[in-house]
């Protein structure tokens, strides 16, 4: 369990903390208390040195004795221990000069012995047990071990409490993501989202849900708007087929030659069809790198290929254009729809113009014009307005031009009038939100 792998992490933290600053502490404080041992055996022979031939008051740590120079071991309270003479002690009381410091066990319990020349000859020697140095280190070790059990358990209980705390969101997250992806529910609602990097974590799957939301809708609204745009072509190439099969020979040249006609349109009407909903249903425009554009110029391209395709006449004007970020290939084909909405859609020998403003492109006609009511259906896919039944097409044109507007952040609009005014505005190239991916 996640908890329980990070709650183990964070005690070994602490206990590896703890441990090495024990194991600092003890050792500074193991230091502290020798020096201040050492600094006490050396006071106390000074003490003996500088007091006798009185007595110095008894300490029941200390044992002190006289040297004289030819080594022989005086007490210098009588009952008390006999110290062990040394080689070395034995030197300092006959040369006068140095000292001897060592330790040694007495009775079992550890001594420490230092031997210092007295004056007119001869030398003392003073042995200080070291039980109370060892009685504070014990004491020190088992006080910060009682101090570290406790802290490490205390440790434990508040990691576990505050990543539970913190893990909490993350389970609700999991919880719902597991429910989705069991049930395939897209309307299950995500956890409410915070400021912290799990409320960003759940607030970008909630994102992403509501794009596929949209993208399930739009795929079940295309294959019910498919099936029924589709039925009408294939009707006409059938019943056309099944009359050339029942007539066997038998129609006139005319007839046959107008039921073939008919085969070749709508087979042609079909190619198209089927053409623009393999686009609309694969999104090929949003595999191209984005790149900054002028639009006079992108316009200009495509009103030349239109040109000497149809022969319109279609000017290009521009005021204070500004450049944009989008993918070329994609804001070519918006611009090859408008125009060819506009040239299917009015007289023959009229012009087409088209004009740029900062970072709106506009596409005006000469047609019957868009109704009040029909100027944001017509974005719609498979959408024909009354005046336009009968013009051949498949309607999916400007829902194209609409969904590759929208990928780029722009907007879509249409005006009622005379003539049709189309076109999109795209973002400025400063407030663009895919500026900082630009290659």
């Amino acid at each position: 369990m996640l908890r329980a792998r990070i709650t183990l992490v964070v005690i070994v933290a602490v206990v590896a903390a703890i441990v090495v600053t024990l194991a600092t502490s003890y050792r500074g404080v193991s230091e502290l208390v020798g020096d201040q041992i050492d600094r006490s055996l050396n006071d106390r022979v000074d003490a003996v040195i500088a007091v006798l031939p009185a007595v110095l008051p008894e300490r029941s740590d200390t044992i002190e004795q006289l040297l004289s120079a030819d080594g022989t071991a005086h007490p210098v309270a009588p009952g008390r221990m006999p110290l062990p003479v040394a080689e070395s002690d034995r030197a300092v009381a006959r040369t006068g000069s140095g000292t001897a410091e060592y330790n040694l066990d007495l009775d079992g319990e550890p001594y420490g012995i230092l031997t210092k020349p007295r004056p007119g000859g001869g030398a003392v020697m003073v042995a200080q047990r070291y039980r109370e140095s060892e009685r504070i280190d014990n004491e020190f070790l088992w006080r910060t071990g009682g101090i570290t059990a406790i802290a490490v358990a205390l440790s434990a209980l508040l990691s576990w409490l505050a990543i539970g705390r913190i893990l909490r969101p993350v389970r609700r997250l999991l919880a719902a993501t597991e429910h989705i992806s069991s049930t395939q529910d897209l309307s299950v609602p995500l956890p409410p989202t915070g400021r912290d990097e799990i409320g960003r974590l759940t607030g970008s799957f909630d994102t992403m849900l509501t794009a596929l939301r949209r993208s399930r809708a739009q795929q079940h609204r295309l294959v019910q708007d498919a099936s029924h745009e589709l039925r009408t072509p294939l009707t006409s190439i059938r019943g056309s087929a099944e009359l050339l099969q029942r007539a066997k020979g038998r129609l006139g040249p005319e007839d046959e030659t107008q039921v073939l006609n008919t085969l070749v349109q709508e087979s042609a009407a079909l190619d198209d069809l089927v053409a623009e909903l393999v686009e609309l249903a694969t999104d090929q425009h949003t595999a191209e790198e984005l790149a900054e554009l002028d639009l006079p110029t992108l316009a200009e391209d495509c009103a030349q290929r239109f040109r000497h395709r149809s022969g319109r006449t279609i000017t290009v004007t521009s005021d204070q254009p500004g450049p944009v970020l989008a993918r070329p290939r994609a804001l070519a084909r918006c611009v090859d729809n408008l125009l060819s909405n506009a040239i299917k859609f009015s007289p023959p020998d009229t012009p087409v113009d088209v004009h740029i403003h900062h970072t709106e492109l506009t596409v005006r006609d000469q047609g019957p014009g868009i109704a009040a009511d029909d100027t944001a259906a017509i974005f719609d896919r498979f959408y024909r307005a009354a005046n336009t039944q009968g013009t051949p097409g498949s309607g999916l044109g400007l829902a194209i031009v609409g969904d590759i507007i929208t990928a780029h952040h722009g907007t879509v609009f249409a005006e009622h009038g005379s003539g049709a005014r189309v076109g999109f505005r795209l973002p400025p190239l400063a407030q663009s939100p895919g500026r900082g991916r630009r290659s």
